[in-house]
């Protein structure tokens, strides 16, 4: 893939949002492409994170961070998901001489088995449902500032007797200042579903998503800041849960409050941001943490707040091995456990 490739790829994706503004928010096809598979990420409470320390975990989702000190990288994640539900992903990096570096995946969610039932609710036989990706990701650095990259995708999906198939690509660039602050623009899964479910029904749009990722590791304190602003290309994703509405509810009424002026700008800004940061200790250890607002205002329960929205993890190296384990509090109903291993091939040559 050549530099104007990736750059035209680039520029589309991150300069005409517009096509994603007409998807009509919350309605995808694929959506567990915005899911977080990595443990790293998900204890950094995010899908996406400009972080540039080689890590093929976050390169997975960022393609301008696929470096060559990558190559021959390897990393298996796993995800104990609500309701028997299982995903993960296997993936790859090896750079060539002048092709450059590269990255291939293969990312799935399997939803498990289910019980054929007639009417009277007599069962017999069962039937899966399962969702794949075959991930193909390039990056290059255009100087000691600046890299780009980006991915594409292969998605297949059935559920039963019904499948599905699309195409899709990732476009990033990021940039580091002389200050050590990282900067990321990334476009994730712009693309089109190819093949719909039902034969002669429309096409659905692909969870397209536009964020800014910023990140800075401290000079004299062992500590990493990551912060995320996602969905760029639309404002309002608030979503308005007539139970426990963004404003609360008027206790003398008991009608939803509504909210107006700088409380509903202040809303509507933090949906968008995800705020999380890294304690280093040692060379060994890593203590991640992490607060999205968004993910607290929509699924908390207002009797039962709990730790919703915040998500923790930790990140162990162990001889040629790198062990991350996190946990996500989606719900007050549980939590899913996140696990990732990654080593090199090359470590055991040497």
């Amino acid at each position: 893939m050549s530099h104007k490739t990736v750059l035209f790829l680039l520029l589309t994706g991150l300069f005409f949002p517009w096509l994603a503004r007409a998807q009509g928010y919350g309605k995808y096809a694929f959506s567990f492409l915005q899911e977080p598979v990595t443990a790293r990420l998900a204890a950094l409470g995010t899908n996406v994170a400009a972080i540039d320390d080689n890590d093929i975990n976050v390169a997975f989702t960022n393609p301008s961070l696929i470096t060559p000190e990558m190559n021959n990288d390897m990393s298996l994640a796993y995800v104990n998901y609500f309701a028997g539900i299982n995903y993960g992903l296997v993936q790859f990096s090896h750079t060539f001489n002048k092709a450059g570096s590269f990255l291939i995946g293969i990312q799935f969610m399997n939803y498990g088995r289910f019980d054929y039932a007639n009417i009277s609710g007599n069962r017999g036989g069962t039937f899966g449902a399962a969702d794949y990706a075959l991930n193909v990701g390039w990056g290059r650095k255009l100087s000691s500032r600046f890299s780009i990259g980006a991915t594409g995708k292969l998605i297949y999906s059935y559920y039963e007797a019904y499948n599905s198939y699309g195409i899709a690509v990732d476009v990033a660039g990021t940039y580091k200042s002389p200050s050590q602050w990282i900067f990321s623009l990334i476009g994730s899964n712009i693309g089109l579903q190819l093949k719909p479910y039902v034969t002669g029904t429309a096409t659905s749009p692909l969870p397209f998503d536009l964020s800014l990722s910023l990140s800075k590791k401290l000079q004299h304190v062992p500590f990493r800041f990551i912060l995320v602003y996602d969905h760029i290309e639309h404002w309002n994703i608030s979503y308005f849960n007539i139970v426990n509405p963004p404003g609360g509810i008027n206790p003398l009424t008991g009608k939803p409050v509504k909210q107006t002026g700088f409380s509903k700008f202040s809303n509507q800004l933090l949906r968008h941001i995800i705020i999380g940061g890294e304690i280093l200790i040692g060379k060994h250890l890593i203590v991640r943490g992490a607060y999205n607002y968004r993910r607290r205002k929509e699924l908390s329960i207002n009797q039962r707040m709990g730790t919703v929205g915040f998500s923790w993890g930790l990140g162990l190296k162990i001889s040629h091995f790198r062990f991350s384990y996190s946990r996500s509090t989606y719900h007050r109903a549980g939590s899913p456990n996140f696990f990732t291993l990654t080593t090199s091939l090359d470590d055991f040559r040497k």
